[in-house]
């Protein structure tokens, strides 16, 4: 990562001082005909009353008027160059503070905020106001200060103590102030933050109570924000109060030693009045400079915040464009580290990906799934390692550039106001062919046409007008338009319906029939089975990568690679048999036992014979080994000669016992066998569920596998299953098997 520092502002200054320089020559003939009028007084009294010469009189009249004029047109032509630079620094520097302003939110993570362009103002309003022409004006107090000395020595000195004990108050206000000032301004920024985190959060407050709460926050920062700054201007008031004073004691006393002077006939009583005139001129600047000290502090404040937002953020290069990429992915060596910790939130991820693959990235919560996304699509810098499109480090490739072959679709949807089609368009003027193209990829075409105003609908702020829904597949079409070669999508399907979810796993397989590379981060298992390969993060690392079922078999493993069923009641864990065929002992049905009424007898729990008869419409008998263990351990099993012995069959087939029995000379084997949990027997004929006593006999009702398995089973294969074979995959799952599950599907696929 570059620590090289954006020269922009350095360099905007420095073109700045030259204008500078030409505003101070115009400040110093402002300040030299400034002496006018203390001239023409002197003259007025020195020549004109004592000569009576009317025509004395008009000609300094005229030279002061062309005085006066030449004065006012500086002021004017220094006012229209301050003005004009205002509006070229907004030009150099606003841009790239709004620049500055989004990728600090994007390096650091924090709130959004456009405080770079607050700041700008404030310094650009300062530079170019009207509080800056006292501070301009400073320098050239010297000129009035030798102006009295030339009237008489005594006046000089006089009003060279009074300015400098005004500079005193002014150096003591900065002290006293400059401290509380800079709180002040850090508190008002965070309640203006909290304010605008409220207004962008209006639904939840509303909804759940919490405006009391807000505002109080709030409230408490900008009453700390205002009690600072009572506390600075109460003390710059005091000092401000007492340089006014100083500044009319010493035109008072100019006035008072001017006049002794004149008594004692050391200076004539024009030189009188236009000493005090010129020392109100001089010690002006100074005073004004104390007056404005509160905005010269804000403006140096927001310069700090300015500089430090500009120089942090890379300089921009105009760099070479490079060709369309094939949409390769390579991740080597990646490590991340967040700006404001330690702890790396990626170590060493590893994986390739070539193009038209489609990848879908799984994990716990906080397993670091959407920075490495952010990092593919170079909105991230990693600290070690690349992350690489077509060999190229995409933190690397310009953004400018790069951004035309990448579409991305986060996971907090934001739009902009302006239409759909502007929006699909990545808010620029769009072709319209790219963008219904891109609106039909996200099965959009058809809602957009439907609205009030079709493609120039206007959205709102935000996409106010817009469900969740909409916002979330308008964004999907924004990261198609154009035909990225590499799109990732942050939990697309987070805000959609079912018609929603349908238009977007078609829009996945038909952009991975265009051969494009798809990097999807899902929480719903359903859209896995549209990829090719996946990747598990946890902790920051990479736990798996590789083929789909090879990545699920492994997470899986065993009888876990199905999910068992939901209960058949609150807390009991849902049983199943496996039904036979006498006459092909390879064929076999899944069949839930059904539920059973449970009565409390004391701390036992029993099963009713005649409620189990009835849900199933027959006796049912079957011998207590017959129940299966814990998921994963075998039932007991029970010899041949046993059974015959406690179920002794008659030449028909039919059991001797009570009256149940498989028919067709032959009995059914019936095992019970719970996916996962269930009863298992223990040794003593008790039940580790904590029953005292064995369960009574369970009906057998004839029914396949629910919905929810069925769908899982079809999602290890792309191959059409039909019920029979799901049935036949199913029965092997639960016996254990896995192996030859997993060979069977081989086969179906053959």
């Amino acid at each position: 990562m570059s620590n090289q520092k954006n020269p922009l502002l350095k360099q905007t200054l420095e073109k700045c001082s030259r204008v500078f320089v030409v505003i101070a020559f115009f400040g110093l003939a402002i300040n030299l005909l400034m002496l006018t009028s203390p001239m023409f007084m002197m003259q007025v009294f020195d020549r004109v009353i004592t000569s009576r010469n009317t025509d004395t009189l008009m000609m300094l009249l005229l030279i002061a008027g062309i005085a006066y004029l030449t004065m006012a047109t500086l002021e004017g032509v220094r006012t229209f160059i301050l003005v004009r630079m205002s509006s070229w620094l907004d030009d150099q520097i606003g841009a790239e503070a709004l620049n500055s302003s989004i990728m600090s939110t994007l390096a650091t993570g924090r709130e959004a905020s456009v405080q770079a362009l607050r700041d700008l103002g404030t310094f650009r309003s300062f530079l170019t106001g009207p509080s800056i022409f006292p501070i301009l004006d400073a320098p050239f107090a010297p000129i009035f200060l030798g102006v009295m000395f030339l009237l008489h020595p005594l006046l000089g000195w006089i009003a060279l103590l009074g300015a400098l004990v005004l500079l005193s108050i002014a150096f003591i206000n900065e002290r006293v102030t400059r401290n509380l000032m800079k709180s002040a301004g850090g508190r008002s920024m965070i309640a203006m933050k909290e304010a605008e985190t409220a207004s962008r959060n209006a639904d939840v407050i509303a909804a759940m109570g919490m405006m009391p709460q807000m505002i109080g926050r709030w409230n408490s920062h900008s009453t700390e924000a205002r009690m600072l700054q009572a506390n600075a201007s109460d003390r710059g008031g005091i000092l401000a109060a007492m340089s006014k004073f100083i500044r009319v004691l010493l035109q008072v006393g100019i006035t008072g030693a001017g006049a002794w002077l004149v008594i004692r006939a050391e200076m004539s009583p024009g030189s009188m009045i236009a000493g005090s005139i010129i020392m109100g001129r001089a010690l002006a600047p100074v005073e004004q400079a104390i007056g404005s000290w509160k905005g010269f502090l804000s403006a140096r404040a927001a310069y700090g915040r300015l500089k430090a937002h500009i120089e942090t953020s890379a300089p921009r290069q105009e760099v070479m464009p490079l060709p369309r990429p094939k949409g390769h992915v390579s991740v080597e060596s990646l490590t991340y580290t967040h700006v404001n910790s330690k702890e790396p939130i990626l170590r060493n991820v590893n994986f390739r990906l070539d193009a038209g693959e489609v990848l879908g990235i799984i994990g716990p919560t906080a397993a670091g799934k959407t920075t490495l996304v952010r990092i593919l699509v170079g909105n991230l810098k990693p600290r070690f390692g690349h992350a690489r499109l077509d060999n190229m480090d995409v933190s690397e490739w310009s953004a400018d550039d790069r951004g035309q072959y990448i579409g991305y679709l986060p996971q907090d949807i934001e739009l902009f106001s302006g239409t759909i089609r502007e929006n699909i368009a990545r808010m620029g003027e769009g072709d319209p062919a790219m963008v219904i193209a891109a609106a039909k990829k996200a099965g959009i075409h058809d809602m957009i046409l439907r609205m009030e105003k079709g493609y120039e609908t206007q959205i709102g702020e935000g996409g106010a007008s817009l469900s969740g829904g909409q916002r979330q597949r308008i964004a999907l079409a924004r990261a198609l338009y154009g035909s990225p070669s590499l799109l990732v999508l942050d939990e697309p399907n987070a805000n959609l319906d079912s018609v929603g979810e349908l238009a977007l796993m078609h829009a996945m397989d038909s952009l991975r029939a265009e051969g494009m590379t798809i990097i999807v981060i899902a929480h719903r298992p359903n859209i896995l089975k549209h990829v090719d390969k996946i990747l598990v993060m946890k902790d920051g690392v990479l736990q798996e990568f590789g083929d789909r079922e090879d990545v699920l078999m492994k997470l899986q493993g065993g009888q876990r690679a199905l999910p068992g069923p939901s209960g058949n009641g609150a807390g009991t864990p849902q049983r199943f048999q496996i039904r036979r065929n006498p006459d092909n002992p390879e064929q076999a049905t899944i069949v839930p036992v059904p539920p059973q009424p449970v009565r409390e007898e004391g701390n036992e729990a029993k099963t009713s014979d005649a409620a189990v008869r009835r849900a199933a419409g027959k006796p049912s008998s079957m011998p207590p080994s017959a129940h299966a263990n814990v998921a994963g351990m075998p039932p007991r099993p029970v010899s041949s000669s046993e059974q015959t012995a406690k179920y002794p069959r008659n030449g028909t087939g039919k059991s001797n016992g009570n009256g149940s029995g498989a028919g067709n000379g032959s009995q059914q084997h019936v095992v019970h066998k719970p996916l996962s949990g269930g009863l298992a027997p223990k040794s003593n004929g008790g039940y580790l569920n904590g029953d005292a006593g064995p369960r009574k006999k369970a009906a057998v009702l004839t029914m396949g596998p629910s919905e929810k398995i069925k769908a899982k089973i079809q999602s290890l294969t792309s191959h059409p299953l039909s019920d029979a074979e799901i049935s036949k995959i199913y029965s092997l799952f639960v016996k254990g098997d896995q192996q030859g599950a997993l060979k069977y599907i081989e086969d179906i696929k053959r």
